[in-house]
């Protein structure tokens, strides 16, 4: 692997009732972020966990909280879950119809503002403020459920997304979400992406922090 992804780990797929646990080992381990999936049950179909576990994340996390909202209406959250500890913030495109305003929101608050991006939707609908985000989620998988297969357009999707970024002098990074694991992260890598969100290939493993070293050496 020519470049050395950044891994971000998804608590989503974590044993809720040892989170702490689970969090120091995320500690001693080689991840560079927390990834913490907020899903609000309208946005997607699903329900996680809301601000009381991001906080309670946050009292024992030494690594920067990328947190990932799944959410209609973001801006009426962003600033508490700034509060509770998010260094980066995403919301999704689809659920920001003046995605603008979102991102200058993020800046206000004072973190890293990034923008996910559903699988059916374009790339183009970023070009006009490319070089206002942080981070750019493509999401691999449908959002709102964990363990579910990696989609193959995402390779062409993230060697586009990379042109974009490069044609327009943007610093946003590339973070892929959803399948990812040691058969195709070499080729997300060599396809443009900085950071890597795994799961389940995570915390299903029996040496969780033996795969998080795996993905970052490809």
């Amino acid at each position: 692997m020519s470049r050395t992804p950044l891994i971000a780990p998804s608590v989503l797929a974590s044993d809720f009732a040892n989170l702490e646990r689970e969090i120091k080992m995320l500690n001693e381990s080689e991840a560079d972020y927390i990834h913490i999936d907020i899903m609000d049950g309208v946005f997607v179909p699903n329900i996680s966990f809301g601000l009381p576990v991001t906080e309670a994340i946050k009292r024992h996390a030494r690594k920067p909280m990328d947190v990932h909202l799944m959410i209609v209406q973001p801006e009426r959250y962003v600033e508490a879950f700034r509060k509770a500890g998010a260094e980066i913030i995403s919301v999704h495109v689809e659920a920001c119809p003046h995605l603008h305003r979102n991102l200058q929101q993020l800046k206000s608050l004072g973190c890293k503002a990034g923008v996910a991006i559903n699988p059916h939707t374009s790339i183009s609908e970023l070009e006009n403020v490319i070089q206002d985000i942080d981070l750019i989620c493509i999401m691999s998988v449908n959002p709102g459920f964990g363990g579910q297969k990696f989609i193959e357009n995402t390779y062409r999707k993230t060697k586009a997304l990379k042109e974009m970024i490069v044609a327009n002098k943007s610093q946003a990074l590339i973070e892929i979400d959803g399948g990812v694991n040691e058969a195709n992260a070499r080729l997300l890598v060599e396809a443009g992406a900085d950071v890597l969100v795994a799961g389940n290939f995570v915390f299903s493993s029996k040496d969780p922090k033996g795969v998080i070293a795996a993905l970052k050496r490809g």
